[in-house]
C-alpha cells in the first residue's frame, strides 16, 4: 500500500490545483486577492458538513464524491476524521464506501484508524460478506506492529468463513501480515495449508500467491492439492492462472523426471549394419519403455493446453513457458501458433513475446520456421521491435529460406531508421557466418552497399566486411583495394579504423596500396579520432616490419607525432611500438619477435546472438527480460534423476471414487461445464499402455493433436458412462442441460442433425459423447458389453467423418498464421508478374513470356545405388534422374528406379513404406509390385518435390517380409529444367538478378576445355540446363529454371585472356546458385 500512497501523493498536485482554480474564481469575485490564499482552508468544507449531516442521502452523496476524488488521483486525506466517524453507520452502502476510503488512507492515518479498531472487529461478524471482507482489508492496511495479534486472529477466522470472497481477502491479508511481521510465518503457513484445500476457484489464485510470497520452498503443501489445482486452473481468474501456472512449473521440475530423455533416446534412428531387425526392434522397445510419463505430469500439460487460447497475453505466455520448461520437446511446438498470435497485441506485449521467441528460436528453430513471415518487419514497428524481429529471422535462417530472407534484408537496408539499417547489416554478416553457402553472396551485397549515399550504412558495412574477411582473407584482395579507396570519403571513426586494420593485416597482399594509405594517414594524423590514430600506429608498425624500405621514414614521422599526442593511450602505444620495432641498444628480447607479435594469425570473430545466454533464466520472467537476476527471482531446479514417490499426491476422496472414476463428480453438480476439463484426471488410474499412447499422440503438435485428444476423451467418457451407475447418468443429464444454458447446445444440436458438419472442437466433442453415452445406456442397459461395442462403432464412424471435414476457425486458426510447408517464394504461373511481386516479394524475372521449358540437351545415364543387394537381402535397387518433366506433378523431379531380384526365389509385395521427409517435401510413390521373379528386373517411376533444396528424401523400401531404410539425395543440377530463351531476354533477366543474386568465380581452364563443344558437354553433364544462342565466341550462356518454384538459373562462362575464365551464376535461389558454382568449378578446371 505504501507505494500506492506515494503515487497518489505525487499525482495529487494537479488535482488540487484544478480545485483551487475553481474555488479561487468565486473567492476573488467576493473578496479580491485575499480570497486566492484563503480558499484552500475552505476547500472541502461542504463535504465535511455533508458527512456530519443527519441524512444518509447526504452522507452517501459525500462519500461518492470523495471516492470519485480518490479515483481521479486527488488527495482526500484531510477528510479522514470526518469519514472515520461514519464507520459505524447502519447504512450498508455508506459503510462500503467508508471502507473503500479507509483501505486507501489507513496506512497514512494510523492513529485515527486505530481509534476505530473495535468497529472493524465488530464488522468482521457482519452478516454482509462485502462488509466482512472490507473490514479485513482495512485491518491489514493498518501497518502497526501492535495490532499483529488482532490481524492474525481475524485472518484465521476469515479463512474459515462461508463466503469464498472473504476467504480470498484472507489470503491477500496473509501477504500483508507477513511483510509487517515475518515472525508470524509458521502460523501463516498453517492458514495457507488450510486455504490450499479450498475448492473455490475464487480462492485458488490468491492462496497460491500467498504461498509464493511466504513459503515458496514448502513443496510438501502442494502434494495433496496438486490435482485439484490442475483441474481448477481453467476456471480461476486470469491473474490467478498466471500465478498457479508459474508455481506448478517449479513444482513439476522437482517432482517428475525429465521428459526430454525420451526425445533424445529416439533421435538416433540409424541401424547398425550387423544388427538384425529383431535386435533393432528390441532396442526400440527398450527406449520406449525407459521413459513413461507420470500421469500427474500429463495432467498438468493437458489441463493448461486450453489456456493457450486465452484472451490474456500473460496467461498465454505463462502456458508457453510451462510447455517450454516441462513438456516433451516433441509437444512444445504447439505454443508457437499462440505466441505468434500475441504479436497482434500492443508494442509492449510484442516486445516481451519477441524476447522469449528469440531465446526459444536459438535452441529449437523448427518451432517457428512455419511462421517466418510473421516476423517480417513492418514500417510502423518501433526500433526495439524491429531489432528483435531481425534477431529471430537470423536465428531461423537456414539453407532453404536464406534467399527469401536476403531479399527481405535488402529492403530493410534502405530504411529511414538508421539504427535499424545498421542492425540489418550486422544481421547479414551473421547469416554469412552461419550459412557458408551464402558467404560470398552476402559479401558481394555488402560491397555494393559501400557505394551507398548514407554514411552510417557504409560504415556499418565496412565493420561487417572486416569481420567476414577475417574468415578467408586470401580470396578477397580486390575488396580490400576497394575499401582503401573509401578512406577519402568515409568519416565515421569505427569504419576508418576497420579499413586501416584490414590493410595492416593484409599489407603483404596489397604491397603497393598500403604505403600510400599510410602516407595519406600521416598527413591527417593530428585531426583523426583516437581510435583511428591507434590503427594508424599499428599500420605503420606492420609496414615497417614488412616493407621498411618504403615506409621507414613515414613510420618514424608518425611515431614522433604520437609521442606528443594529448591522449596518454596513444603516447603509451607509441613508446611501446618504438621499443619493439626500432632496434637499439636498449631493445629487449621481444624485438626479435616483433613480426610474429604484430602479424600473428588472428582468430575470426564469433558473431553470436545476444540471446544465447538468456536461456538459464525462466522464460517470461523479469530476469529473462533484463538478462540479469532480479530481486525475488527463484531459479528452476534441475530435473531429478529418480522421480519422488508419486503416492504423496493421492487423496483419500479420490481413492474412494477410483472404481467409477468420475473425478469431478462433486464439482459437476455445482459446475456441470467442468466435464470438459476433467478428461485428464480420467487418465490417472488408467493402465500404463494408455498413458504411453497419450504421450505418443501428444507428440503431434497443432490442431491434429487437439482433435486426437478430444476424440480419445469422448471415447473414454462414452464407454465409462455405460459402465457407471444410474446416478452418473443423472449427473450427465444435468451436465448436458446446464451446458446447453451456457451456449454449448448449439454445437450439440448441430452434431445430431448432421455429423458431417461436426468440428474438432473438444468441448462439442465432449458434449456429444455425453449425449450418445446417456442415450445408449438408457436404451441398451441390459447388456454393457453390447452397448460398449455399439458406441465404439459409432465413435469410429465419427472419427472417419472428422477426417473428411474442414475445421472451425478458432482463435488460433487465422489465415495469416497457417503454416506454410516451406518458407520460400513460390510463384504461380497463372498470376501476373506484378501481382506475384506484390504478394510474394519475388523478382519480376518469372515472366512466362520468356520462360519456355525445352527438351534436355543431354541425359546422363549415371545410376546411384539406392539399396545394395547385401543390405536388401537379395533385392537391389538403383536410381537415376531422367531429366523429363514429371507426370505426377509440375513441381516434382522425375526419378527412375530399377529393381533387381538377385536371389533364386521370387520377392513379393515390393512397395514404399514409411516416409521420413523434411517439412514441405512431397513424394509420389510407385504402385506396389506383386512379385519379382528370380533374376528379374523392373523399372518404375517416382516423383519427388525436393522444394528446391538438396535435402535427403528418406523412406522405406519394403517387401512382404522386410523394410529397408533408403535415401535419395539429388545433385543440384537435377533440380533444374532447361529453358529456351533469346540472348536479349537472357541479358534482360541477368540485369535484374544482380547484387546478392549474383555469384561468380574465376577459374583456370585446362587447354583442351577452351572449345565451345567441350564446355557445353561438361556443363550439361553436371546440370540440366538449356543452351542460349550467343553472338560472341568467348561467351557461353545457359539457362534453366528450378523445378519447384520456377526461379530462373542463368549460367555464363566468359573466356578471358590466357587460360582463365569467369563463371557467373545469376539466380534468386542463392543457395542453389552457390552449390552449383562449387560443382561446376572443378569440372571446368580439370582436363
Amino acid at each position: 500500500m505504501s507505494s500506492n500512497s506515494f503515487a497518489y501523493n505525487e499525482n495529487s498536485g494537479g488535482g488540487e490545483a484544478t480545485e483551487l482554480g475553481q474555488d479561487a474564481t468565486s473567492a476573488i469575485s467576493n473578496s479580491g486577492a485575499v480570497g486566492l490564499f484563503s480558499s484552500d482552508l475552505k476547500k472541502n468544507e461542504d463535504l465535511k458538513q455533508m458527512l456530519e449531516s443527519n441524512k444518509d442521502s447526504a452522507k452517501l452523496d459525500a462519500m461518492k464524491r470523495i471516492v470519485g476524488m480518490i479515483a481521479k488521483g486527488k488527495n482526500a486525506s484531510e477528510l479522514f476524521p470526518a469519514v472515520v466517524k461514519n464507520v459505524a453507520s447502519k447504512n450498508i452502502e455508506i459503510k462500503k464506501l467508508v471502507y473503500v476510503y479507509l483501505v486507501r488512507y489507513a496506512e497514512e492515518q494510523q492513529d485515527l484508524a486505530l481509534l476505530s479498531i473495535s468497529t472493524f472487529q465488530r464488522a468482521l461478524k457482519d452478516p454482509n460478506q462485502l462488509i466482512r471482507a472490507s473490514a479485513l482489508r482495512v485491518l491489514s492496511s493498518i501497518r502497526v506492529p501492535i495490532i499483529v495479534p488482532i490481524m492474525m486472529l481475524a485472518i484465521k477466522e476469515a479463512s474459515a468463513d462461508l463466503s469464498p470472497y472473504v476467504r480470498k481477502n484472507a489470503a491477500h491479508a496473509i501477504q500483508k501480515l507477513y511483510s509487517l511481521d515475518p515472525e508470524q510465518k509458521e502460523m501463516l503457513i498453517e492458514v495457507i495449508e488450510k486455504l490450499l484445500k479450498d475448492k473455490s476457484t475464487l480462492v485458488a489464485g490468491s492462496v497460491v500467491m500467498a504461498f509464493e510470497e511466504v513459503c515458496p520452498d514448502r513443496i510438501d503443501l502442494i502434494h495433496k492439492n496438486y490435482r485439484k489445482l490442475c483441474n481448477l486452473l481453467v476456471d480461476v481468474e486470469e491473474w490467478g492462472q498466471v500465478v498457479i501456472i508459474h508455481m506448478l512449473t517449479r513444482y513439476a521440475r522437482t517432482q517428475f523426471v525429465s521428459p526430454w530423455k525420451e526425445d533424445d533416446g529416439l533421435e538416433d534412428n540409424e541401424k547398425n549394419f550387423y544388427e538384425s531387425d529383431e535386435e533393432q526392434k528390441e532396442k526400440a522397445d527398450k527406449r520406449k519403455k525407459a521413459y513413461t510419463m507420470d500421469p500427474d505430469h500429463r495432467l498438468l500439460i493437458r489441463n493448461t493446453k486450453p489456456l493457450l487460447q486465452s484472451r490474456n497475453a500473460a496467461v498465454v505466455m505463462a502456458v508457453a513457458q510451462l510447455y517450454w520448461h516441462i513438456s516433451p520437446k516433441s509437444e512444445a511446438g504447439i505454443i508457437s501458433k499462440s505466441l505468434v498470435r500475441l504479436l497482434r497485441s500492443s508494442r509492449e506485449v510484442q516486445y516481451i513475446v519477441l524476447q522469449n521467441i528469440a531465446t526459444m528460436s536459438i535452441q529449437r528453430k523448427g518451432m517457428f520456421e512455419p511462421y517466418l513471415k510473421s516476423f517480417y518487419v513492418r514500417s510502423t514497428d518501433p526500433t526495439m521491435i524491429k531489432t528483435l524481429k531481425l534477431e529471430i529471422l537470423t536465428n531461423l535462417a537456414n539453407e532453404t529460406n536464406i534467399s527469401t530472407l536476403l531479399r527481405e534484408f535488402q529492403t530493410y537496408v534502405k530504411s529511414q531508421d538508421k539504427q535499424f539499417a545498421a542492425a540489418t547489416i550486422q544481421t547479414i554478416g551473421r547469416c554469412a557466418t552461419n550459412i557458408l553457402e551464402v558467404t560470398d553472396t552476402c559479401l558481394n551485397g555488402l560491397v555494393c552497399l559501400l557505394s551507398n549515399k548514407d554514411e552510417i550504412v557504409v560504415a556499418e558495412s565496412v565493420v561487417v566486411i572486416k569481420k567476414l574477411l577475417q574468415m578467408q582473407p586470401a580470396q578477397h584482395g580486390e575488396i580490400i583495394k576497394h575499401m582503401a579507396k573509401l578512406l577519402d570519403s568515409i568519416t565515421v571513426p569505427v569504419a576508418r579504423a576497420s579499413i586501416l586494420w584490414l590493410i595492416g593485416e593484409n599489407c603483404e597482399r596489397v604491397p603497393i596500396i598500403a604505403p600510400d594509405v599510410l602516407r595519406k594517414m600521416a598527413k591527417s594524423f593530428t585531426n583523426e579520432d583516437d581510435l583511428v590514430k591507434l590503427q594508424i600506429l599499428n599500420l605503420g608498425a606492420k609496414l615497417y616490419l614488412t616493407n621498411s624500405k618504403q615506409t621507414k621514414l613515414l613510420t618514424q614521422y608518425i611515431l614522433n607525432l604520437g609521442k606528443y599526442d594529448q591522449n596518454y593511450d596513444i603516447r603509451d602505444r607509441t613508446r611501446f611500438i618504438r621499443q619493439l620495432i626500432v632496434p637499439n641498444e636498449k631493445s629487449g628480447a621481444l624485438s626479435k619477435y616483433a613480426k610474429k607479435i604484430f602479424l600473428a594469425q588472428k582468430p575470426a570473430p564469433l558473431l553470436e546472438s545476444p540471446f544465447k545466454d538468456r536461456d538459464h533464466f525462466q522464460l517470461g520472467t523479469l530476469s529473462h527480460t533484463l538478462n540479469t537476476k532480479a530481486t525475488g527471482y527463484m531459479e528452476l531446479s534441475n530435473w531429478p534423476e529418480v522421480a519422488p514417490d508419486p503416492s504423496v499426491r493421492n487423496v483419500e476422496e479420490v481413492i474412494e471414487l477410483a472404481k467409477e472414476w468420475t473425478p469431478s463428480g462433486k464439482a459437476k453438480k455445482e459446475k456441470p461445464a467442468k466435464k470438459f476439463y476433467s478428461e485428464s484426471e480420467e487418465e490417472e488410474d488408467s493402465s500404463d499402455s494408455s498413458s504411453d499412447s497419450e504421450s505418443e499422440s501428444g507428440s503431434e503438435s497443432g490442431e491434429q493433436g487437439e482433435e486426437g485428444d478430444s476424440e480419445d476423451s469422448s471415447e473414454d467418457s462414452s464407454s465409462e458412462s455405460e459402465s457407471g451407475s444410474e446416478s452418473d447418468v443423472e449427473n450427465k443429464r444435468k451436465a448436458k442441460r446446464n451446458s446447453k444454458t451456457k451456449g454449448r447446445g448449439d454445437s450439440e444440436g448441430g452434431e445430431t442433425e448432421n455429423e458431417k458438419s461436426e468440428t474438432s472442437d473438444s468441448s462439442s466433442g465432449e458434449s456429444s459423447s455425453i449425449e450418445d453415452s446417456s442415450s445408449e445406456s438408457e436404451s441398451k442397459s441390459e447388456s454393457e458389453s453390447k452397448s460398449r461395442k455399439v458406441t465404439k462403432e459409432k465413435e469410429t464412424k465419427i472419427k472417419q467423418d472428422r477426417n473428411l471435414i474442414t475445421k472451425d476457425v478458432s482463435l488460433l486458426d487465422l489465415d495469416d498464421f497457417n503454416p506454410v510447408s516451406v518458407p520460400v517464394a513460390r510463384p504461380t504461373p497463372a498470376l501476373s508478374p506484378s501481382l506475384i511481386a506484390d504478394l510474394e516479394g519475388l523478382n519480376l524475372s518469372t515472366s512466362s513470356s520468356v520462360i519456355n521449358v525445352s527438351t534436355p540437351v543431354f541425359v546422363p545415364m549415371k545410376t546411384h545405388v539406392l539399396l545394395h543387394r547385401m543390405s536388401g537381402k537379395g533385392l537391389a535397387a538403383h536410381y537415376f534422374f531422367s531429366r523429363q518433366p514429371c507426370i505426377f506433378g509440375d513441381k516434382m523431379v522425375s526419378v527412375q528406379i530399377t529393381l533387381n531380384n538377385t536371389i533364386d526365389r521370387k520377392i513379393e509385395n515390393i512397395h514404399i513404406g514409411e516416409k521420413k521427409l523434411p517439412t514441405g517435401m512431397e513424394m509420389h510413390v510407385f504402385n506396389p509390385i506383386e512379385s519379382l521373379e528370380p533374376e528379374g528386373s523392373i523399372t518404375v517411376s517416382m516423383g519427388i518435390d525436393f522444394c528446391d533444396s538438396t535435402q535427403t528424401a528418406s523412406f522405406q523400401l519394403c517387401t512382404k517380409d522386410d523394410c529397408f531404410n533408403v535415401n535419395i539425395q539429388p545433385p543440384v543440377g537435377e533440380l533444374l529444367l532447361p529453358v529456351a530463351m533469346s540472348e536479349k531476354d537472357f541479358k534482360k533477366e541477368q540485369g535484374m538478378l544482380t547484387g546478392m543474386n549474383e555469384t561468380s568465380t574465376v577459374i583456370i581452364l585446362a587447354p583442351q576445355n577452351f572449345t565451345s563443344s567441350v564446355i557445353l558437354q561438361k556443363i550439361v553433364n553436371v546440370a540440366n540446363v538449356g543452351v542460349v544462342p550467343s553472338g560472341q565466341d568467348n561467351i557461353h550462356r545457359f539457362a534453366a529454371k528450378t523445378v519447384h518454384s520456377g526461379s530462373l538459373m542463368l549460367v555464363t562462362v566468359e573466356l578471358k585472356e590466357g587460360s582463365t575464365a569467369q563463371l557467373i551464376i545469376n539466380t534468386e535461389k542463392t543457395v542453389i546458385g552457390s552449390v552449383l558454382l562449387r560443382e561446376l568449378k572443378p569440372v571446368l578446371s580439370q582436363g
